[in-house]
């Protein structure tokens, strides 16, 4: 099933060659984060298959919408997905670390979004790619804040998906560097189970933070009316 494109309303994923396949948790943060200020730049750091980047690009008229992936396979795949997407001329992915890619680049992001890995267990799999795209050792919070701090423009916003058990954690280290918590929305997946996700927007700018909720589904497959309203534009069956 994997080696197939991800087919989405006005765009396809080939995912064959990444590690770590699309999600509802990316496919979340595409359609939420914040277009409304009418960006001009973006950054997507630890792109995969560069769905996150392909979505803000049908999302808004940004010209230039930039990657970054470290991993060789899915660097070349997310070229690839860009190559074949109506907006081509407007996407670009580099192949470097983020903390190599802070160093050299001195531009900065009207956007930066991020879905990053997160699995701080201290278990490995015999897979390299995978164990690289799945646990927080590749990309530790402190280098991605670190990186936001210093690419993000003034009035630029940056948004996150991560568990909301390390919710509290990201947001103490994210005021460390003068990033501070916009919006939050908690993800859940039925009504009656627990907050699993936390989508998390910050800007330089210290405001009441809205927080809000999404349940995903009444049962399953039965999708809520929030759900679809926010991912409609993308989902084929949606």
């Amino acid at each position: 099933m994997s080696s197939l494109p991800f087919k989405f309303k006005e765009f396809s994923v080939n995912q064959d060659q990444c590690a770590m396949k699309i999600g509802t948790d990316g496919v979340l943060l595409g359609a939420w984060t914040s277009v409304e200020l009418n960006p001009f730049s973006v950054l997507d750091i630890g792109a995969g298959t560069g769905v996150l980047s392909l979505m803000i690009a049908q999302r808004s008229y940004a010209e230039n919408i930039e990657a970054l992936e470290i991993d060789a396979d899915a660097y070349e795949q997310c070229s690839e997905n860009f190559e074949n997407s109506p907006w081509a001329d407007r996407l670009f992915c580099y192949h470097a670390s983020l903390l190599e890619f802070v160093e050299e680049i001195d531009d900065k992001f009207d956007i930066i979004i991020c879905n990053p890995p997160f699995y701080s267990e201290n278990y490995k799999t015999e897979n390299t790619s995978r164990d690289l795209a799945r646990f927080n050792d590749a990309m530790p919070f402190e280098h991605l804040i670190f990186a936001v701090a210093n690419l993000l423009s003034k009035d630029g916003l940056f948004s996150v998906v991560i568990p909301v058990k390390e919710e509290r954690k990201f947001i103490e280290l994210a005021s460390k560097s003068g990033l501070f918590p916009n919006r939050i929305l908690h993800v859940k997946g039925n009504p009656d189970s627990e907050i699993k996700r936390s989508l998390l927007e910050f800007s330089f700018t210290e405001s009441t933070t809205k927080t809000s909720q999404l349940v995903i589904e009444t049962e399953r497959h039965q999708y809520t009316e929030d759900y679809i309203n926010l991912t409609k534009d993308f989902y084929l069956k949606m």
